[in-house]
């Protein structure tokens, strides 16, 4: 049986995320994956499509609409790998069901608000350059040591290079506590 692996969209959704075949296509051979538009978990309307009309949806209760939905949707223990907003909705999602086995945000900059940590194994990605990246205080009092990848931006979840290895991460990070890929 393989194991179950969500994975939460960034603040735009699906529309503006052709950048997540690069993960699908790793993953499907491996995991049983399913793909979340974090937009329509947290009922975030995208009439105006910009960053601030639907950061400000989000933070104005689509963050714990999402959490809410997908506590009903996700009913089992899961492996999580969630991008920017995502992140968050994972990072509740875990705090609130302890369901959360795994848990891989990129660009997830709004964990920085968070005052307490899911219980699970978490690993956490940013660029460099990323201006709203938690501060090393946070990382401490979280008990993480995040990835800080050099020279990275906020977008580095898009880039192919930063695609393949952290897929390849994730695939033996799991793998080595329940072999399910039959990948030759």
């Amino acid at each position: 049986m393989r194991r179950r692996l969500i994975i939460l969209s960034d603040l735009w959704g699906v529309n503006k995320s052709q950048w997540v075949d690069l993960y699908l296509a790793e993953l499907n051979s491996c995991f049983e994956v399913k793909y979340y538009d974090c937009c329509e978990l947290g009922d975030v309307r995208k009439s105006v499509y910009t960053e601030e009309h639907l950061h400000h949806q989000f933070v104005s209760g689509g963050i714990e609409r999402a959490v809410e939905k997908l506590t009903k949707l996700e009913p089992e223990h899961v492996a999580v790998l969630a991008f920017s907003i995502g992140g968050t909705i994972a990072w509740r999602f875990g705090l609130k069901t302890q369901r959360v086995d795994s848990m891989y945000c990129v660009s997830s900059t709004r964990l920085r608000f968070e005052n307490t940590s899911p219980i699970s194994s978490i690993a956490l990605f940013y660029g460099e350059k990323d201006e709203h990246k938690p501060q090393q205080d946070w990382f401490r009092q979280m008990g993480i040591v995040p990835e800080i990848v050099k020279e990275g931006e906020h977008l580095i979840y898009a880039e192919p290079e930063f695609a393949k290895r952290l897929c390849k991460r994730i695939q033996q990070s799991i793998q080595a506590k329940a072999p399910t890929c039959n990948r030759q």
